[in-house]
């Protein structure tokens, strides 16, 4: 068998210990991995790919990002892409395809599944973790270590300066990870798009802790709607670009404006993204990358790796196409206790 691999979507820790798990397994079985560049654009006319070797996976499993690369091509937004990518699968003499990715790389595949019966299986990949059907994306937890660190090394400075920060994160649909790197790291606000919120509320918070001496760390996704309306752009798949600005500038200018002060940002960014993946990610991308090559040897074709209970089992890539799995009301219920007043 020859195994396609592709990694699509924004890179994150993880991901190349992953194509590593897939080229170990599928070896042991006696199959080939044929490594597909730059996501679905390598399944395009113009894509590009190539035969994985040990020696190009061996000393990959610290490295973060994606030695394949990576783009947020949707061979659907054009009629001719879905007939590409089979025509490049029969080019690249290909028996099945392994696609990494989160909601919009595995929605292709759950689409090219339901259209074409294309022999393909989906391994979970978000810094967002909001895919759904699973308990586990990679990344996610190299990017909360890293969100919750950055937050947590901005109180001293905040605290000597009595000066407030806004702190964006990324998380589009969902704001797991706002949310569990403002607990870890401290913020004092945090806001994420699941949750409507009171911006009167914020002000007030503010202003109550500047009167007490006290400094202010507000965590906010960037997909939480802006308090002032920014020139909005979309990407391939729909989503809002913010401007270069941004989501945390149009918090501060109404903020400084209303609270009589200057708040700082601070958005994180890629930087989310970047870095050696944690021990955890590590392990995890393996155990998914592995069992995808099993999922592909027993036939179990257009399922994603989906880990239920610590335990990976199949699930349906079509339940993935065009949903996103949010923080539920009882984790918000149980962490808002920590937050620094109520902004709902």
């Amino acid at each position: 068998m020859n195994i396609g691999i592709l990694t699509g979507g924004g890179d994150c820790p993880g991901l190349n210990a992953a194509i590593r798990s897939v080229y170990y397994r599928a070896k042991e079985y006696g199959y080939k991995t044929i490594g597909i560049f730059h996501g679905w654009k390598g399944m395009l006319n113009e894509g590009r790919s190539e035969k994985i070797t040990e020696e190009k996976v061996e000393n990959i499993f610290d490295l973060g990002g994606t030695f394949l690369g990576s783009s947020r091509t949707n061979p659907y937004k054009t009629p001719e892409g879905p007939k590409e990518v089979l025509k490049k699968f029969k080019e690249y003499k290909l028996d099945a395809l392994i696609a990494i990715g989160g909601e919009d790389t595995l929605g292709v595949a759950g689409k090219l599944y339901n259209d074409f019966k294309l022999p393909v299986v989906g391994i979970p990949k978000t810094i967002d973790h909001d895919v759904m059907g699973t308990e586990y994306t990679i990344g996610f937890d190299s990017a909360l270590n890293t969100g919750a660190e950055a937050i947590d090394r901005l109180h001293t400075t905040a605290k000597s300066h009595e000066q407030s920060f806004i702190v964006e994160v990324m998380g589009r649909h969902a704001g797991w990870l706002t949310l569990r790197a403002g607990i870890a790291g401290g913020a004092h606000i945090i806001l994420i798009p699941e949750k409507p919120y009171d911006i009167r509320k914020v002000f007030e918070t503010i202003n109550k802790r500047k009167k007490e001496g006290k400094h202010t760390l507000l965590a906010v996704s960037e997909g939480v709607e802006p308090p002032k309306q920014l020139q909005e752009k979309k990407d391939d798949f729909g989503h809002v670009i913010l401007t270069n600005r941004g989501l945390a500038y149009a918090f501060k200018e109404v903020i400084d404006k209303e609270c009589k002060t200057e708040v700082r940002v601070m958005v994180l960014g890629h930087m989310l993204r970047g870095g050696k993946p944690t021990a955890y990610d590590r392990v995890m991308a393996s155990r998914v990358g592995s069992i995808a090559v099993d999922f592909l040897k027993e036939k179990k074709f257009g399922m994603l790796t989906a880990v239920q209970g610590g335990e990976i089992t199949p699930f349906p890539l079509t339940e993935v196409i065009g949903k996103y799995k949010t923080v539920s009301d009882q984790e918000y219920r149980l962490l808002q206790s920590l937050f620094e007043g109520d902004v709902l």
